[in-house]
């Protein structure tokens, strides 16, 4: 029997159907394959681009590293050489003997520069070598920095009790019936210092004492852990900061500032030349201050790259020998520059 004209129409019209839909599925597969490839590919690229940041910002980190390094080595070439000519009475440009009171200096090296600052450690409170009388200096320049005088005490004595070697105890120090008390026990060391950072477990001392804070410098840039038989409590006042000059006994802001204006043009050859700036005052704090270097410096270079705003910087301690050899006593990379 012949199929009727509506039941062809009906076979044609259910015929496209399928085939549109069909047609419908494979473009959906299509695209959703489309759209899965699409991922990858950003995916790739996301990760690609990622990398390759990495890399570059690796790569920049290891330039101002390197940078930072060049600058220590340039501060020891320069100690060097302000050992061989540092009395020399006449100065060429460019020939000029670095100071060593932290006055930052600058170098070229590839598309970067590096800034070196050196300061003789006679220059900061001798921390391993302090006595009772030369604390006055540490607890002046704690209480200069904010801190309460009751805190200073207890600091300046619990210090003085960490590096002797005896279990008495000072007015506002401790011993190790304090430490023993402490939720984590430990004693005291009764013996030097090996690192300034053992600080922190003195009585008193905070991280944000020892380190600073916003911008402000800590202790830990004004002390030295300095050398056996070192300088008993005096300062280089050729070297010290200006934060250790006013934390000189009898001294006072705007003696401060004379002396280091002072110096800004001539090194003070014997304390007597600064005594008229110093004038009453100066039996006060004549025991506290030396003009004598010490061969042990702290170097503190920090590597830049033209242009961009990351630093490297590296801090390091060194001791000179007589021989024209140094050895590192102390070395801190990366070290955050503060202040």
């Amino acid at each position: 029997m012949r199929k009727g004209h509506g039941q062809r129409t009906m076979d044609a019209d259910n015929g496209r159907m399928h085939r549109d839909l069909q047609s419908g599925i494979a473009l959906m597969t299509v695209l959703w394959i489309m759209m899965i490839l699409l991922l990858i590919v950003f995916s790739f690229s996301y990760m690609a681009r990622t990398e390759t940041l990495s890399i570059l910002s690796f790569k920049d980190g290891m330039e101002r590293k390197f940078t930072a390094e060049a600058g220590i080595e340039r501060g020891i070439a320069e100690l060097f050489y302000r050992n061989m000519y540092k009395n020399q009475s006449v100065e060429l440009e460019g020939k000029e003997v670095w100071k060593t009171d932290g006055t930052p200096y600058t170098g070229k090296l590839g598309s970067g520069y590096y800034t070196v600052r050196i300061t003789d450690d006679s220059g900061k409170i001798d921390i391993n070598n302090m006595t009772d009388a030369s604390a006055i200096i540490l607890k002046n320049l704690l209480t200069n920095s904010g801190v309460s005088a009751e805190d200073a005490d207890i600091i300046g004595d619990s210090v003085l009790d960490w590096i002797d070697i005896d279990d008495l105890v000072r007015l506002h120090g401790a011993e190790n019936d304090y430490y023993q008390s402490l939720p984590n026990p430990y004693k005291a060391k009764n013996a030097p210092l090996d690192t300034l950072e053992e600080l922190l477990l003195v009585k008193g001392m905070t991280p944000e004492i020892l380190y600073g804070s916003k911008g402000k410098k800590g202790l830990i840039d004004f002390l030295t852990l300095g050398s056996p038989g070192g300088s008993q409590g005096t300062i280089n006042i050729n070297a010290a900061p200006k934060e250790v000059i006013a934390a000189l006994p009898g001294m006072t802001p705007e003696i401060a500032d004379g002396i280091i204006n002072f110096r800004q043009n001539k090194e003070i050859s014997d304390i007597g030349e600064v005594e008229g700036l110093i004038g009453a005052n100066y039996a006060q704090m004549a025991e506290y201050v030396t003009t004598e270097d010490s061969n042990l410096f702290t170097i503190e270079a920090t590597g830049h790259k033209e242009n961009e705003k990351g630093v490297y910087t590296i801090r390091a301690t060194v001791m000179i020998s007589g021989d024209n050899t140094y050895r590192y006593v102390y070395y801190k990379s990366p070290a955050a520059l503060k202040g």
